[in-house]
């Protein structure tokens, strides 16, 4: 009786583990076929990136560096006496339409343009 009640048990695991293994393989097979890149925010351009450099001890000064998908730096603002509000979708969204014309430049010339005031006309209040 005691052979036939291990005999039992065992097979019982070995059941119970095989329908797992079965049930994770469905659930990780469904998962990458499901799983798609996110799209990128619309404020993030295609041509290139940008930086921006403040202090924490100076707030109101900011240097703005735009860049090509290259790492080559196209054109360079510093700003003083604003508060440029990051985080706004705003704010990125004239950061990219600086870059883009920056970039547009860039092609044209190949020279590094500084302090046009791109970045101040777009975000200046009209």
């Amino acid at each position: 009786m005691k052979h036939y009640f291990n005999l039992l048990t065992v097979a019982a695991c070995l059941f119970i583990g095989q329908a797992t293994a079965s049930a994770q393989e469905e659930a990780s097979e469904t998962t990458t076929t499901q799983t798609t890149a996110p799209a990128p925010p619309r404020w993030a351009s295609e041509k290139g990136y940008w930086v921006v450099e403040s202090n924490i001890h100076i707030p109101k000064q900011y240097t703005i560096r735009f860049y090509n998908n290259d790492q080559v730096m196209v054109y360079k603002e510093e700003m003083k006496g604003v508060k440029l509000k990051i985080d706004r979708r705003k704010t990125k969204m004239h950061l990219k339409q600086v870059l883009e014309t920056a970039i547009l430049a860039w092609n044209r010339q190949h020279e590094v343009k500084e302090n046009e005031g791109w970045v101040a006309t777009r975000l200046s209040p009209n």
